[in-house]
């Protein structure tokens, strides 16, 4: 059994085309039929249902598909692991984040990328489930996603911060007046708000609904910078996490003001997947999240747009 095989067939099970995959792996599709033909010889289990098109694998391929990426995974932490003893952590790290982590990702990358210079990292902007389903087939080394998600399976966590909710709204509104604003009282704004599908969006609907209420934008976006674009016309309302003020801050001519919540908000941080040994990259930026300090960094930013506010920094 060669490596090379298992490439081949992970690259097959990812595009479900024969031809995609021989263009992935800069090979004929002739070489890239005969090698997974001579895996499954080897083996001796059937891995491809094969017609007229690829048709997807055999329950004996879907585990084999399993070994193949875990033996790849394998691979490359060797790897690392040797140019870590030869002098340097090279390679590159793949990063998954939910979207509404994205606008901090910076906050640990670039100290990551001052340390480790010969290292490279690539973010991808990913919904919860497919971060669990990439962590699972080794597509990602390491990914930022709500810690309190029932569908992570078994994964190790590192806490980053609490999210703190707070409303953007603009300045000539009754509510940019107030020292703390009630879920019940946003729900009256014109809102613009992520949409339904988002985990922040439901569990900002949690505090609608805790405060009797029901918010209904006129607006909904899948994006971040999606609900900013809507702001500068001093328009809109919306509500934001404490950690995109890092990104986006506030917009000339609105007003940030806290918004009353409970005293811990949905922990957000960094999961990897439960095998040992850990992925080098990936530990090599834990280590780095250790330091950074992104919850007292996104902290102190806020109670610099609260004081900017005339607002006295603390959050109810």
């Amino acid at each position: 059994m060669l490596l090379r095989q298992l490439e081949y067939l992970v690259a097959l099970a990812r595009e479900k085309h024969f031809a995609r995959a021989a263009d992935a792996c800069y090979v004929s599709q002739p070489s890239l039929s005969a090698a997974i033909r001579k895996l499954e010889q080897e083996l001796d289990v059937p891995i491809v249902r094969r017609g007229r098109r690829f048709e997807g694998l055999t329950p004996e391929g879907e585990r084999v598909l399993l070994w193949a990426q875990r033996i790849l995974a394998e691979q490359d932490a060797l790897r690392h692991e040797l140019s870590v003893m030869r002098g340097g952590l090279t390679g590159t790290l793949r990063l998954g984040a939910i979207p509404t982590a994205m606008p901090v990702v910076s906050l640990l990358t670039t100290p990551f990328c001052a340390r480790h210079t010969n290292a490279k990292v690539t973010i991808e902007s990913l919904s919860s489930r497919d971060i669990t389903q990439k962590l699972a087939e080794f597509d990602l080394d390491v990914a930022m996603t709500y810690l309190d998600d029932d569908t992570l399976g078994q994964v190790r966590k590192t806490p980053l911060y609490e999210e703190r909710y707070l409303l953007l709204t603009p300045e000539h509104t009754e509510l940019a007046e107030l020292p703390v604003a009630t879920w019940a009282q946003v729900a009256e704004l014109p809102l613009c708000l992520l949409s339904p599908d988002m985990r922040n969006r439901r569990i900002m609907n949690g505090y609608f609904t805790d405060d009797g209420v029901t918010a209904s934008p006129a607006i909904e976006s899948d994006t971040v910078s999606g609900l900013y674009s809507h702001l500068h016309g001093n328009h809109w309302s919306t509500v934001i996490s404490h950690a995109w003020l890092h990104m986006f801050g506030v917009p000339d001519g609105m007003r940030v003001v806290p918004l009353k919540s409970p005293a811990h908000g949905p922990r957000v941080g960094l999961v990897i997947a439960a095998r040992s040994p850990e992925p080098v990259l990936a530990r090599a930026l834990l280590e780095v999240a250790r330091l950074a300090g992104v919850h007292k960094a996104l902290d102190d930013l806020l109670d610099v747009h609260l004081m900017g506010s005339g607002y006295p920094v603390q959050l109810i």
